[in-house]
């Protein structure tokens, strides 16, 4: 069977409600926290490593949440959000490789912000480069990305980790 190639916004919502991957597997953030409005490409090969890559797209409009509280009267997007956004593309990833559990974000390497996300952008596009993904007891991913706005590289993180898994009693 192949796998889906690209998720429409209806995808991404539907996982966010646990219904993509199946109950107790990865989800991403319901909205407002969900990051992305679709993946426009997602392949276990490909990529700076041949191990995998996604692309996927945020819209941007002045009414986004975040632009009316950070900061009042110097809107701009949070470096974080477009951080987590990177970090919950990785866990869609395992969760598309069928790997069971819950995702947890694990921590990055280096993280660079030279560029910001104003009210008067349009798109948002991040790329994920797959550079590992170890499958057993631990099931994990390690990726490096990078966040445009209309086409400026504006965030690169390297060895994102993101991890799943079937308990999180005693995470």
């Amino acid at each position: 069977m192949t796998k889906q190639k690209a998720f429409t916004r209806e995808d991404l919502l539907r996982c966010s409600r646990g219904e993509l991957f199946g109950p107790g597997n990865a989800q991403l953030p319901a909205p407002n926290m969900l990051m992305v409005d679709r993946i426009t490409l997602i392949s276990e090969e490909g990529g700076k490593y041949g191990k995998g890559e996604l692309v996927a797209e945020l819209d941007i409009t002045p009414d986004l949440w975040f632009f009316a509280c950070h900061f009042e009267g110097d809107p701009v997007m949070p470096g974080c959000l477009g951080l987590d956004a990177m970090w919950q593309l990785v866990g869609f990833f395992l969760g598309w490789q069928g790997l069971p559990g819950r995702g947890r974000a694990l921590g990055s390497g280096e993280v660079k912000f030279f560029g910001q996300v104003l009210p008067t952008a349009k798109k948002v596009t991040y790329n994920i480069h797959i550079k590992r993904v170890l499958k057993g007891k631990l099931n994990l991913a390690i990726a490096d990305g990078s966040v445009t706005v209309d086409g400026r590289e504006i965030y690169t993180a390297e060895g994102l980790r993101v991890g799943v898994f079937t308990s999180t009693d005693n995470f």
